[in-house]
């Protein structure tokens, strides 16, 4: 709950700032359309220091790096409350990032190192809640703050959050530590950073029209010749930053791979679900806000079920069928329209986040299931570092969908039936994650939640 809390608090602040962010311009007396700098700062951020997370906590100790890295997050929060000029809310930004790039993976690296295999599944159903939670509260508890209070208010609440986080990690979180594995890669983190950096920014700005087209290309561009770079170093180089060499492990690459394309279509959500209710049905941001909270309320139903689902099924047909079922609840939004009757979309948004909060648990917890102790930081690392750009790749995905439809049909204001489309190409990436499962043996991950063990039988495609 410790690491679930500092998890959360990163995972809010990151999109409760979105709509505060026309309040700051005027304050700071710029554009609002420069205000988005604010976000991609953090996110270049993230993405820069992401990798390095693992051998840090290795070689300074996971409990050490986690309880600095809330002090980092909390003072750059403080910083943000006081910005009186956007350059320096984007300084501030920065520093923040640096604070969260460390917090999250290593947070739940304290967790690996610090729960039994049988116990996992229920740690991670708790530590999934503030993925889910955060970018859906974001937004309403943003025009809420901004509307009734002061928006410096967003970044103080971090506060009190991060002072009680450092004092429990002090009191309950035990030191854990692995011997690093060969020097820092300081050339992969330049690498990395600048590949990451520059795919996350070109493809959170795609089809947005927050930068110029020419920018987004060559940002892009930028990241794909440098992750090429990356690759063809991390082939020679005996413990890169983002150790590759883990998705020849089962269960690890099968629940990488799969979960990149279905987070793509979760991470959509957020993004489109607000824009239709607001933009397309005409609702306020408050009444949007209530209404997508129903998605996270049935993440919240799902987590005592979590552990009996996996242990009736086991994680091979949990991922199959649950993400056919999860692809069909993002399908479903599609059909949405005003004329729906508010208990009927409470009650679509209620049952998708129930499957998809079983499904992320799923992936979460089996992606550790084979991972060696030794190699556990290098693994938290390289699958956090595919879940940031997995969202940011969701993001994108639902805003070119939405540009496509509007462009196609000669319209420069969404409507109803833009969004739907939408909808249907982020359901098509969810769904696009349930056969990779099939490449998994039955019974994986059968002692991560105490399920009788099946006589083993070999993965799809494996040779006879």
């Amino acid at each position: 709950m410790i690491v679930a809390c500092a998890m959360f608090m990163q995972n809010l602040d990151s999109t409760i700032i979105a709509t505060a962010l026309p309040t700051m311009a005027k304050a700071f007396g710029a554009e609002p359309v420069h205000m988005n700098v604010a976000l991609t700062s953090y996110l270049l951020s993230l993405a820069v220091f992401i990798p390095a997370s693992g051998w840090i906590a290795d070689r300074y100790g996971a409990r050490s790096v986690f309880r600095a890295a809330i002090a980092v997050f909390t003072v750059g929060s403080v910083l943000c409350g006081r910005a009186d000029s956007l350059a320096f809310l984007v300084g501030a930004r920065v520093l923040q990032g640096i604070g969260g790039a460390m917090m999250v993976p290593v947070g739940r690296l304290v967790l690996l190192r610090t729960a039994a295999k049988q116990e996992l599944v229920a740690a991670m159903a708790w530590l999934t809640v503030p993925a889910l939670l955060g970018p859906v509260l974001g937004p309403p508890v943003g025009g809420f703050i901004v509307t009734y209070f002061n928006w410096r208010w967003i970044f103080d609440i971090n506060v009190p959050i991060g002072i009680l986080g450092i004092v429990l990690v002090s009191i309950f979180v035990e030191e854990v530590r692995e011997p690093p594995r060969g020097r820092f890669d300081g050339v992969g983190l330049v690498l990395s950073g600048v590949a990451l950096s520059g795919l996350m920014f070109g493809l959170e700005t795609a089809g947005r029209g927050v930068v110029p087209r020419d920018l987004t290309e060559a940002m892009i561009g930028v990241g794909l010749v440098a992750m090429v770079a990356y690759l063809l170093h991390a082939r020679h180089h005996p413990a890169p930053l983002l150790d590759l060499s883990l998705m020849r492990l089962p269960c690890f690459g099968v629940a990488l791979s799969a979960m990149v394309p279905f987070r793509i279509g979760i991470g959509a959500i957020p993004f489109l679900l607000p824009l239709m209710l607001q933009v397309g049905f005409g609702a306020s941001a408050v009444q949007s806000g209530m209404i997508t909270f129903a998605s996270s309320a049935g993440a919240l139903v799902m987590k005592p079920a979590t552990q009996r689902a996996l242990r009736l099924f086991g994680f091979r047909d949990t991922l199959v069928w649950n993400g056919v079922i999860s692809a069909a609840m993002i399908a479903i939004c599609a059909a949405f329209r005003p004329t729906w009757p508010a208990a009927a979309i409470y009650a679509a948004l209620l049952i998708g986040g129930f499957f998809r909060s079983l499904q992320f648990t799923a992936y979460n917890t089996l992606a550790y299931g084979d991972v060696p102790r030794s190699r556990m930081s290098s693994a938290t690392s390289l699958y956090v570092t595919g879940q940031q750009l997995a969202a940011v790749l969701g993001i994108s995905a639902g805003a070119v969908s939405l540009e496509i439809s509007m462009a196609l049909a000669g319209r420069s204001v969404p409507e109803p039936i833009d969004f739907s489309h939408a909808f249907l190409v982020v359901a098509l990436f969810t769904l696009s994650a349930a056969p990779v499962a099939l490449w998994m043996p039955r019974n994986a991950g059968d002692e991560l939640t105490g399920r009788r063990s099946l006589p083993a039988q070999p993965a799809r495609g494996a040779a006879d």
